[in-house]
């Protein structure tokens, strides 16, 4: 077993080291006696238009018995094109088990940032890297500086700091789905979906659940956070998606933090009426996901419980509206 252990160690030096020196400044070490580390990857060196961070962590079994674990970081990179990247990367990993694949991994996410950018006109970019609605636009200098922190903050407690072993993922059956109860303002709604998560492995399993779900399929946006906690490790496995309303998921994601909320995923649909809801659409996704997280127990902070107490649960399970089949 310490054999092993040292040839996979050996084995992880000699591949970053390669790296860093074929790729230079665009290979970054974030902690190395945690093996976690970053590669910026895009179309162009000369004048990129798609850009995507590589974050990835090492896990001692890599690479002779386990993958690395990655996260993929680009504001425009969600929904089919997210999932066409992930399968290949995982395709790759069952292609080459057993061997270094971080370099297969770089150049496979290259190669689809050329693709992408040899099949998108200037105008088509445009529109990419836009959310589907008008209001995909940062407030202020301060939100920007929030976003960038909290993108950082993701990857230190994100999936790739919380290493769980395959056997804990194994494939449990599919969570039972809540719904809470709507929120419409100008035209606008917004309903939570909240299930019990232990794995990633069930978070995806719970999307395919909604998206089966001709109305939440069809929403402007599916905004989701999950938190799950690995006793093992005493840390998190988290991460979030806005589905392009931008950093509404790292916003769902901070009130799950702040709440504690643990073992959880929580997705929020906007269905998207015509009309500017600006911050306020934020407040009425938060809310929507605080409501549901303190209807099902799913908050540890005292304040949240005093604020909550003496309300109806009751009467909101039974006006609580499930999304039309």
């Amino acid at each position: 077993m310490a054999d092993t252990e040292e040839e996979n160690l050996q084995s992880q030096i000699d591949e970053i080291e390669a790296l860093s020196s074929i790729y230079g400044d665009d290979w970054c070490v974030i902690d190395e006696a945690a093996r976690i580390f970053c590669i910026k990857v895009s179309d162009s060196t000369d004048d990129p238009k798609w850009i995507i961070c590589l974050q990835v962590i090492l896990p001692p079994e890599y690479p002779i018995s386990a993958p690395p674990l990655y996260q993929l970081n680009a504001p425009w990179l969600r929904g089919q094109d997210r999932t066409i990247l992930s399968d290949s990367l995982e395709e790759l990993y069952l292609q080459n088990i057993g061997e270094n694949i971080l370099y297969l991994w770089v150049e496979k996410v290259r190669e689809f940032l050329v693709e992408k950018s040899q099949t998108s006109d200037a105008a088509d970019q445009g529109t990419s890297l836009k959310s589907t609605t008008e209001e995909n636009y940062v407030d202020d200098d301060h939100e920007i500086l929030l976003g960038a922190e909290l993108s950082y903050g993701l990857f230190q407690n994100s999936i790739v700091s919380g290493y769980m072993n395959d056997s804990e993922a194994t494939k449990e059956d599919i969570p039972t789905v809540e719904h809470g109860e709507p929120i419409s303002d100008r035209r606008s709604t917004f309903q939570a979906h909240l299930a019990h998560v232990v794995s990633p492995l069930q978070v995806k399993a719970v999307l395919n659940k909604l998206y089966e779900n001709k109305k939440i399929a069809a929403a402007t946006h599916n905004i989701y956070a999950y938190r799950i906690h690995s006793k093992k490790t005493n840390t998190f496995i988290q991460d979030c998606e806005d589905d392009g309303e931008t950093a509404a998921g790292k916003r769902l994601l901070h009130l799950m933090q702040i709440l504690d909320a643990r073992d959880v995923m929580v997705v929020v649909s906007r269905w998207y009426g015509g009309i500017l809801l600006g911050p306020d659409r934020f407040k009425h996704i938060n809310n929507c996901a605080r409501n549901i997280l303190v209807e099902h127990n799913y908050t540890n902070t005292m304040e949240e419980s005093a604020k909550h107490t003496g309300k109806n649960k009751h009467t909101a399970k039974e006006n609580k509206k499930r999304p039309d089949k």
